[in-house]
């Protein structure tokens, strides 16, 4: 079977599943969960995945809401991460994550119904809670997930059709400090402000700003500095998040963050801890593996193609794609501008326009797949270059 007649077959499986596909997206987007609390949307993708003779596993890297379905063709081969977020903002599905999960569903049934000559393992694997802290890809890596994979793939909803070159990488931390109480107009002398500790670690940081490379983002927020204004405060906690587009040097940039707050809590004698929070990675650019998506796209009629993103906000799919070859094809379903997270994103969620954007996925990731499996120097290229772009970024 030729690759071309492969791709021919691809077509015609999605388009047959397509009813089922864009019923399970409504299905799923009705029943908005955030989290680690996805029952229902990985109950309905792993039975559908089991009704279709996928091995599924659920409670995948010990996560309640994570799973992974496994196809294997023959012995040995490639093995291809389709990966699917589900988790829901407050507002609903307002990111698209609704649509993740049948796009890959769709390509996956489209691999298993075209791809017979080649031996190869294919998994869909269910990633919760993209969007609270770390990130539920973050907590899988912790235990394991993911690093069998050659190559993994994901799709996502937006205003383009496009792939990503970077994204940033960001720790948070909280910061809590420990003083003495006292009264604030009798004896404040007799207290250890912890309030003062946090104020002074955000001058630290705002000094530390005009020292680091342009990239280098910085937040906080106080999350606790007291009750009452006449009691100096015994305890107060900041919430600090750190960002930059190369992880190696945002590692850099935390060590010396870590001594203003430890200087901040030696003036004011008091204690501090230092207690990470979240973390992702920047992702590490393939564009072998971007150039083949995109290619897939421009033949399956994507709307909206568009140049690479060159700078991206965080995710946990980069801490992934730093350790593994990975890519994410974004499908246009809104007009050009419309942000993720807005309600013109989730009004949108249902319309024909994202019926279409997941089949469009489909059939990408499907034909992708195609060409990864049936051309060896494929793979071999987009590993060689992971490679490369791990030495340049110093990882």
């Amino acid at each position: 079977m030729t690759r071309e007649f492969m791709k021919e077959e691809m077509l015609r499986s999605v388009e047959r599943n397509s009813p089922l596909l864009t019923a399970m997206s409504d299905d799923i987007f009705d029943h908005p969960e955030q989290g680690y609390n996805e029952l229902y949307a990985c109950k309905a993708l792993t039975d559908f995945l089991k009704s279709r003779g996928f091995e599924v596993q659920i409670g995948y890297a010990g996560l309640e809401t994570a799973f992974r379905a496994v196809w294997k063709n023959g012995a040995g081969g490639p093995n291809i991460g389709l990966l699917c977020e589900y988790d829901a903002l407050p507002m609903g599905h307002g990111c698209a994550h609704h649509m993740q999960g049948p796009a890959c569903v769709g390509a996956a049934l489209a691999v298993r119904d075209a791809v017979r000559d080649v031996p190869y393992v294919l998994e869909v694997v269910g990633t919760p809670a993209e969007e609270i802290g770390g990130g539920g890809k973050s907590a899988m890596l912790e235990r394991g997930a993911f690093v069998h994979h050659d190559v993994v793939l994901m799709m996502h909803g937006a205003d383009r059709c496009t792939v990503d070159e970077k994204s940033i990488a960001y720790s948070e931390f909280l910061v809590e400090y420990e003083g003495i109480a006292s009264h604030a107009a009798i004896a404040p002398e007799k207290g250890r402000n912890a309030l003062d500790a946090v104020m002074l670690a955000s001058n630290g940081l705002a000094y530390l700003r005009g020292r680091v490379a342009d990239d280098v983002r910085m937040n906080m927020i106080v999350e606790e500095g007291g009750s009452v204004v006449n009691v100096v405060p015994d305890r107060a906690s900041a919430r600090i998040e750190l960002r930059s587009y190369s992880r190696p040097y945002l590692d850099t940039v935390i060590e010396r963050a870590k001594k203003i707050f430890e200087g901040a809590a030696m003036m004011t004698e008091t204690t501090c801890e230092i207690l990470k929070t979240g973390e992702m990675h920047n992702k590490i650019p393939v564009r072998a593996l971007n150039d083949l998506l995109m290619e897939n796209a421009r033949a399956a009629g994507a709307k909206g193609i568009s140049p690479p993103r060159e700078k991206t906000g965080s995710t946990d799919f980069a801490s992934v794609m730093h350790l593994i070859p990975g890519a994410c094809i974004r499908v246009a379903f809104v007009d050009r501008g419309v942000p993720a997270h807005s309600r013109e994103f989730l009004e949108k969620g249902k319309s024909p326009d994202a019926h279409e954007a997941l089949l469009t996925a489909a059939r990408i990731l499907a034909t992708t797949c195609a060409d990864l499996l049936t051309n060896p120097e494929n793979l071999r290229k987009i590993k060689e270059e992971f490679l490369e772009e791990k030495r340049k970024n110093g990882s």
